[in-house]
């Protein structure tokens, strides 16, 4: 089966500075098995940078005010679209949204997505593997825009934030133009023909 790949840096928001982080990049892969999967690399000075300690995998709401990786994932085209929260941790949440910011009750069928961190003197990796098909039928056969982030807090408490294109104004993840990447849906390979 075939498979979708994009590798993309984020940038930071102008207004909030760092000595401490170096970058933030992700790889994403669509399968044709119904899978979205993220690599998150973060490149910095890890022993001034706030990393939570593991735990086990569970929903935790505000991972946000912490160092975490987010992405927004939409069927193009719709307003919708959910949001998701992996802390290194691998603490983890998803958000539901009917428009910008409108958010709806949480869904119970989605499933727990898979995640493993790695990390080094001076680089952190985060991998996430998400099943399309529990956020709906759609979201595995359509083209999907994406919209991916980070939040890197720094001792004593200094946040960065990290996007693929930021609005004006303040650091907005939610923001239409923070879903700057278009994944379109994989293919089946053809079969070749055994004659």
């Amino acid at each position: 089966m075939a498979s979708t790949s994009n590798s993309v840096t984020l940038t930071r928001h102008r207004q909030t500075p760092t000595d401490v982080v170096r970058g933030v990049s992700a790889r994403v892969r669509r399968s044709a098995d119904g899978t979205l999967a993220l690599t998150f690399v973060l490149e910095a000075d890890l022993g001034k940078v706030r990393i939570p300690p593991p735990r086990p995998s569970q929903l935790v709401h505000g991972l946000w005010e912490h160092t975490c990786f987010e992405a927004f994932v939409a069927v193009d085209g719709a307003c919708a679209y959910h949001e998701f929260n992996f802390a290194p941790s691998n603490e983890w949440m998803m958000y539901a949204f009917r428009d910008y910011r409108d958010v709806l009750a949480f869904p119970d069928e989605m499933s727990t997505p898979d995640m493993t961190v790695r990390r080094a003197a001076d680089q952190l990796d985060l991998d996430v593997a998400l099943r399309l098909d529990t956020m709906s039928a759609t979201h595995t056969t359509a083209p999907l825009r994406l919209a991916l982030a980070a939040v890197v807090e720094e001792e004593p408490g200094r946040l960065s934030y990290w996007a693929l294109r930021h609005p004006a104004g303040k650091p907005d993840f939610h923001h239409a133009d923070a879903f700057a990447l278009t994944i379109e849906a994989p293919r089946l390979d053809s079969i070749p023909d055994p004659r």
